[in-house]
């Protein structure tokens, strides 16, 4: 199977936080910012896939400074791993005060999203092609994370046998 390069998954998206995206002291709801996430990891994969894609886990989501209304939310998105049906999206979240410029990193995420064939069932994915060293850190880092992810995952089915 072939490899893609990680710039080919590469996303970036953009939106101001209107009233409707917040609560009524102005502060956006952490609801709409993982919809978002959500969906840039969705372009991402399917960007580096070709395939449907569906997510299957999102690691801890820490909100690390508010999102208000009028702030302009930029999340970015690239492919850093990838297994046999399934890949890491690392997605962070940047908060713009346009009034000031300011840009305020609120928060990152990592998700696991398994790609799909034609019959629904997961299909192998394509390799990647790491460019920088900043792709080799984040691939890194994200093998460490999966390996924390199925070691939890162990744990869960030894006690549900309970």
């Amino acid at each position: 199977m072939s490899t893609r390069k990680v710039s080919e998954s590469r996303t970036v998206v953009a939106r101001v936080m209107m009233p409707q995206d917040a609560n009524v002291a102005g502060n956006v709801f952490g609801g709409t910012i993982l919809k978002m996430v959500d969906e840039i990891a969705y372009v991402a994969a399917t960007m580096h896939t070709r395939a449907n894609v569906v997510t299957a886990s999102v690691d801890r989501m820490a909100f690390l400074s508010p999102v208000h209304v009028g702030d302009l939310l930029t999340l970015k998105a690239n492919v850093n791993a990838v297994w046999r049906s399934s890949m890491e999206v690392g997605v962070r979240i940047e908060a713009m005060d346009p009034r000031t410029g300011e840009v305020r990193h609120t928060g990152s995420s990592y998700l696991t999203v398994v790609a799909l064939g034609p019959d629904g069932a997961p299909c192998q994915v394509p390799g990647i092609e790491l460019e920088t060293d900043e792709d080799v850190r984040r691939n890194r880092e994200s093998m460490a994370r999966r390996a924390r992810r199925l070691e939890e995952k162990a744990v869960e089915r030894f006690r549900s046998k309970d």
